[in-house]
């Protein structure tokens, strides 16, 4: 019977090589759907299995979520130094790593952090050792540099116009261990190298405050002995008293921050800060010294961050930190909470993708089952002459279903394996983008899903085959 089946395909090779083409193409069109989508949820997924709470400036959720875990380039507001101070003292916390970002070199993102962070993402380095001074510099794994390069930051990217920083430059000492999340694509420095690359450490804001207002006092000063020639006596004491009180007022502010702003006018006001780490004005500019050695104690004079990465001893402290830091200017998200709901918006897609690729195999079946049934037509004479021979009716609906079935099983073998290379194909492009690693793989709930298509192939080929009973012997070899 079987031999038969592959007799008669094999007489009508080009028929049956376009049908099973055809149910390959829209088999592989739902795989591909189906294996992306799982590739991207569980790759995601696990990347942000290594962040337990982010928190960061009031906003958006997702957009801190994209930044912090993703790597994703995007301006976040600044939050008070004095958070990330707060939360290195908090007991509940084992871990409250600061984050600053802003610049890259060669298309990979920098990103200002502490050793902690490091140590916890890798726990040994693949090569090479920790940074220990604010000139040296960690890279991911798929980071295209090697020990001893020299690293000289660029603000923002190429594209967007950035420009190299002539502050300092980082050297490369170590290589973290690949972790599968998009920190593998980053070059990790020294927090406060980012701030003082800049301008925005605690002690240069201060120092730059104290001679600005030095300086102002003087001209206060030399304006006020003008005055006094042509003046009162009285109004030579209001200016010098004025003068006194603006120096004071000088010596006593002390923008550490970027949310920490003098007093402006309404028209004067600033735009709230973002990621960008203040480089809007490009004369902010700070220096490293790339000998210093490291300092990642944070007190409330610390600069303003983007983010911070906590780590929390328990699930109770967890959402305990979560519930307070989600009050005023502060934002504390788990990445996995908003990660689901990015998962219900692209389920939605998925289902919507899925809907039209099940409508084309639809439409496929449709079409086979007409050119089915046209060729069991035009083979009367040879159904009417097996027939004839005695051949039993249900041996004549075997061949006709067999082959059929055949094809459709052929078609989806051949669709679920260019499917499943599609998704490779997807992944791999979408890891080297993102350097998260997103697996392909078929699971148990695909199971449902194939005896579906076989019970509906099963059923489909009976259509042909019952048509081909209906033939008579008599009629067919008269025709």
């Amino acid at each position: 019977m079987i031999s038969f089946i592959l007799a008669d395909i094999r007489r009508f090779a080009g028929g049956a090589i376009a049908v099973a083409l055809l149910i390959a193409l829209s088999v592989g069109l739902c795989v591909t759907v189906t294996l992306q989508e799982r590739a991207l949820r569980l790759g995601s997924a696990r990347a942000a299995e290594k962040f337990d709470l982010v928190v960061g400036a009031a906003g958006s959720e997702t957009q801190l979520t994209l930044s912090t875990v993703f790597l994703q380039a995007a301006p976040l507001p600044l939050m008070p130094g004095e958070v990330l101070a707060r939360l290195s003292a908090d007991p509940r916390v084992s871990l409250a790593a600061p984050v600053g970002f802003g610049d890259s070199f060669e298309g990979y993102p920098i990103a200002g952090t502490t050793t902690a962070l490091i140590s916890s993402l890798s726990p040994e380095l693949a090569e090479g050792k920790m940074f220990a001074r604010l000139g040296e510099a960690v890279i991911g794994s798929d980071v295209d540099l090697t020990l001893g390069n020299e690293i000289k930051p660029l603000h923002g990217t190429l594209e967007s116009g950035g420009h190299t920083h002539t502050e300092g430059t980082y050297t490369v000492t170590g290589r973290m261990a690949p972790t599968g999340t998009a920190w593998d694509r980053a070059i990790l420095v020294p927090i406060r190298a980012v701030w003082q690359i800049h301008g925005m450490e605690a002690g240069e804001g201060h120092d730059q405050d104290h001679e600005a207002g030095h300086e102002a006092g003087h001209e206060d000063h030399a304006h006020g002995t003008e005055e006094a020639a042509a003046t009162e006596h009285g109004h030579d004491h209001e200016a010098a008293a004025d003068a006194h009180d603006h120096d004071h007022a000088s010596h006593g502010a002390a923008p550490a921050t970027l949310l920490a702003q003098p007093e402006t006018s309404e028209e004067e006001k600033p735009e709230p800060a973002a990621t960008d780490m203040g480089h809007d004005d490009h004369d902010h500019h700070g220096h490293v010294d790339p000998d210093a050695p490291l300092d990642e104690v944070f007190t409330a004079d610390t600069p303003g961050l983007p983010a911070v990465l906590v780590k929390p001893k328990s699930f109770a402290d967890a959402y305990k930190l979560r519930q307070e830091y989600r009050r005023g200017d502060t934002l504390a998200v788990f990445p996995g909470e908003v990660l689901t709901r990015l998962y219900g918006t692209l389920g939605d897609a998925r289902s919507i993708l899925l809907a039209l690729a099940i409508g084309t195999q639809a439409i496929v079946i449709a079409a086979i089952l007409m050119v089915t049934i046209m060729h069991v037509g035009a083979r009367r004479r040879q159904i009417g002459a097996l027939r004839a021979l005695g051949i039993p009716r249900r041996s004549v609906l075997q061949i006709v279903w067999g082959e059929l079935f055949g094809l459709f099983i052929a078609g989806a073998a051949l669709g679920t394996g260019v499917g499943y290379g599609a998704a490779l194909l997807l992944s791999e492009g979408l890891a080297a983008a993102t350097a998260v690693h997103m697996p392909v793989e078929f699971a148990s709930e695909d199971i449902p899903l194939v005896l579906g298509f076989l019970a509906v192939a099963a059923i489909v080929s009976i259509v042909p085959a019952c048509a081909a009973l209906r033939i008579s012997p008599a009629q067919a070899l008269r025709a």
